[in-house]
C-alpha cells in the first residue's frame, strides 16, 4: 500500500497542477480492495481499506480532523473502477500533502502563501477594454474592501503588469490572518496556487466569499478571453483539472468552518 501512494497518490509540493501532471505519468494500479470506510482514530477520522488503515508515503495515518473530509476520501476510493485513477482522487492527494508536507512545516507554508500578498492577482488591473475593467472591479473590489475593513489591510492597485510595492502594514495584517492549523493552511495554499491570489483564498477560508464566487473571480480574465476569442480545448482541460483540486481544497475549508 505504501508503494501505491508513493507512485500515484503521494504528497505534492502543494502545487496541484504539478501533482496532476506527475500522477498522470505514473504507473496505473489495479484495485486491490473491496471497500473504503472511515474509522475513528487518535488522529481524528482515519481512512481504511477493507478495515486496514491507509498510510501516507511518510508512514503516517491518512486521517482527517472532521468526518466529512474522511468520508469524501472514502467515497473517492469506493468510486474507483478496476484500475485506480489518482486524478479522480483530489481529496486523498490533498490529505497526503497536508499530513506529510504541511504538518511539520507550517511556518514555511504560511510564508509561501504570504508571498502572494506582495503581487496578488487582484492588484493588477486592465486599462481597457471597458467591459473587462468593469468585470475585474465587480469581482475583485469586494475582496479588497473586505481585506481593508475586516483585516485592516489596505492594498495598492496598479494598471498593467508593472510591480507596485505594497505597504508593510497591509502585508503584515494579511499574513497575521492566515490560519495556523495544517489542514486549513494546506487547503489555503492549494487555493492560492490555483487562483494566483492569496486574498481570494483567505476570503474563502474566512467565509467572506463562497467557492463559486472565488472561482469566478479567479477566472475573470480567462472568461473574458473565451468570450472574445472563443474557447480553447486545452485550456478548458487544464481548467477542469484545476477545478477538481480547487473544489477539494474549498471543501476542506468549508468543513473546518462548519
Amino acid at each position: 500500500m505504501r508503494e501505491l501512494f508513493e507512485e500515484g497518490l503521494g504528497p505534492s509540493p502543494l502545487d496541484p497542477q504539478e501533482a496532476a501532471r506527475q500522477s498522470a505519468h505514473g504507473p496505473q494500479r489495479r484495485r486491490f480492495y473491496k471497500a473504503a470506510e472511515v474509522a475513528a482514530s487518535e488522529e481524528g477520522f482515519a481512512l481504511t481499506l477493507d478495515g486496514r488503515p491507509v498510510k501516507t508515503p511518510g508512514r503516517r495515518a491518512v486521517a482527517a480532523p472532521v468526518r466529512s473530509i474522511a468520508e469524501t476520501m472514502a467515497a473517492e476510493w469506493n468510486a474507483q473502477g478496476e484500475m485506480l485513477d489518482p486524478l479522480s482522487m483530489p481529496m486523498t492527494r490533498l490529505a497526503n500533502s497536508v499530513i506529510d508536507g504541511v504538518t511539520d512545516r507550517r511556518e514555511a507554508v504560511a510564508d509561501d502563501i504570504a508571498k502572494y500578498f506582495g503581487s496578488d492577482l487582484l492588484f493588477y488591473r486592465a486599462g481597457h477594454p471597458e467591459g473587462l475593467v468593469a468585470r475585474q472591479a465587480q469581482h475583485w473590489n469586494p475582496v479588497l474592501d473586505w481585506a481593508r475593513e475586516t483585516l485592516g489591510a489596505h492594498f495598492m492597485l496598479a494598471e498593467g503588469i508593472i510591480h507596485v510595492r505594497q505597504p508593510d502594514a497591509a502585508l503584515a495584517a494579511a499574513r497575521a490572518a492566515l490560519p495556523a492549523g495544517p489542514w486549513p493552511l494546506g487547503a489555503l495554499h492549494v487555493v492560492t496556487a490555483i487562483t494566483g491570489s492569496a486574498l481570494l483564498g483567505l476570503a474563502l477560508a474566512r467565509g467572506a466569499r463562497d467557492a463559486d464566487a472565488v472561482w469566478a473571480a479567479a477566472n475573470v480574465d480567462e472568461d473574458w478571453n473565451f468570450a472574445t476569442w472563443g474557447e480553447d480545448a486545452e485550456a478548458l482541460a487544464r481548467r477542469a483539472a484545476a477545478h477538481r483540486d480547487f473544489s477539494a481544497a474549498a471543501g476542506v475549508l468549508k468543513a473546518l468552518a462548519g
